[in-house]
């Protein structure tokens, strides 16, 4: 199974640190927070990496390569405009192939468990989903959420759900390219709508994930999990800041 990293945003939340570096490339517990997530993907056996790209994408490739110094394989997709979501997986498609692929966002920090998720993928194709997703209590600066988890099927709730049913989407999933083959390669698309209507198709599995994870928004979180991480080097014991 392949994976791909999203890292063709600005940051602008990030900003002035991101107006010279790439956000994913902003270092917590000594290490950029890209690399720990490709650590994380090659300690579950994925290797072949596909890693989008646009604003500073030249300072990322040069600090990353072509993965041989991390033990992975890296592809390359180029945005000259970042293309939004879901318009940097339909542009990077041709490189993921036909199979269902992991997806990560790039300034996230989640100890996500990537064999489960990886089995999750290789039931896609047979059970006829488009889309597993791994959702996470909703942080303080997100307390609405974003979808319904029931059982192991999510669903976009409303009213009727209660909001104390509604989980956050970590930004960690797992797709089948059939999710995305109405889209114009080159055109920017946002992933929710497409989420929403696979769910209203009962098309989207899903699991709560309780350990760590961090939505690295601000310079605050960035200092509070780098003091996190520097306190537990492993990056698997430090408590979740949310």
């Amino acid at each position: 199974m392949k994976a791909m990293i999203l890292a063709a945003g600005r940051g602008e939340r990030m900003r002035p640190l991101t107006d010279t570096c790439p956000k994913p490339l902003l270092v917590a517990g000594g290490k950029p927070l890209i690399v720990w997530h490709i650590e994380r993907l090659r300690a579950a056996g994925i290797t072949e990496l596909v890693i989008n790209h646009a604003h500073l994408g030249h300072l990322l490739e040069r600090a990353l390569g072509n993965g041989d110094a991390l033990g992975v394989h890296i592809a390359w997709s180029p945005e000259p405009r970042a293309l939004e979501t879901a318009g940097g997986i339909r542009k990077a498609l041709p490189l993921l192939g036909d199979e269902p692929f992991i997806v990560v966002n790039g300034d996230v920090f989640c100890d996500a468990d990537h064999a489960a998720l990886r089995m999750a993928g290789a039931q896609l194709g047979r059970s006829g989903d488009l889309a597993h997703l791994l959702l996470v209590d909703n942080p303080a600066h997100h307390p609405e959420g974003d979808f319904v988890l029931t059982g192991a099927r999510v669903r976009d709730g409303g009213v009727r759900d209660g909001d104390s049913a509604r989980l956050t989407f970590s930004g960690i999933g797992v797709y089948h390219p059939w999710l995305f083959a109405d889209l114009v390669s080159g055109e920017p698309a946002k992933l929710a709508p497409l989420l929403r209507t696979a769910m209203a198709a009962e098309q989207v599995s899903g699991t709560q994930h309780t350990g760590h994870w961090v939505d690295v928004g601000t310079p605050e979180r960035l200092t509070r999990l780098d003091a996190a991480l520097q306190a537990d080097p492993s990056g698997v014991r430090c408590h979740p800041i949310r």
